[in-house]
């Protein structure tokens, strides 16, 4: 009796402290979900955004052509920095790190076997479709609330200032 308790206990213990992935399974795991893809996928994104920052600083104050050229050079910069600082070899490691941290060995290998079946591929291969459809959704949603916040900004920007209150006469003694 004693023993069947002492193996209880053993593998209660063994589950609690479930094995750590080792890198080769979490590089299984990356590759199988596409991860590098989804990365450099998002870079594009995010250097449309930065231009749109940039444009925005441009079209905020009128800048001399040394301004511009200068923020032409930062923004080049900021755009290379971005790009390096998120490429594949710099991130892949974090990934590693990030993924044994958080899943156990049998979860990442779940994981890898479940994105490395069809329907894993799948839902891959279909997820920019559904984050686009999400988007569409989303922006159909808010379209006549946004609507409606503006016309009460305009109803408020339409009514006149208050005039200030005419200053107190002195009380003469």
């Amino acid at each position: 009796m004693r023993g069947v308790l002492m193996c209880l206990l053993a593998a209660l213990a063994w589950t609690a402290h479930a094995a750590p992935p080792t890198d080769a399974d979490v590089n299984r795991l990356l590759a199988a979900s596409r991860a590098q893809n989804m990365l450099d996928s998002m870079l594009p994104q995010l250097e449309q955004m930065q231009r749109e920052q940039f444009a925005r600083i441009a079209t905020d104050r009128p800048l001399t052509a040394t301004q511009q050229a200068q923020l032409r050079q930062v923004q080049d910069r900021t755009r290379q920095t971005l790009s390096q600082a998120l490429s594949w070899s710099q991130m892949r490691p974090m990934y590693v790190d990030l993924y044994k941290r958080t899943f156990s060995r049998e979860d990442v290998i779940a994981m890898a076997e479940f994105y490395e079946s069809p329907a894993g591929q799948s839902l891959l291969d279909k997820t920019p479709l559904l984050m686009r459809n999400v988007m569409d959704a989303i922006q159909q949603k808010m379209t006549p609330m946004m609507a409606d916040l503006q016309k009460d900004l305009n109803q408020i920007l339409a009514e006149p200032a208050p005039s200030p209150a005419p200053a107190a006469k002195p009380v003469k003694p």
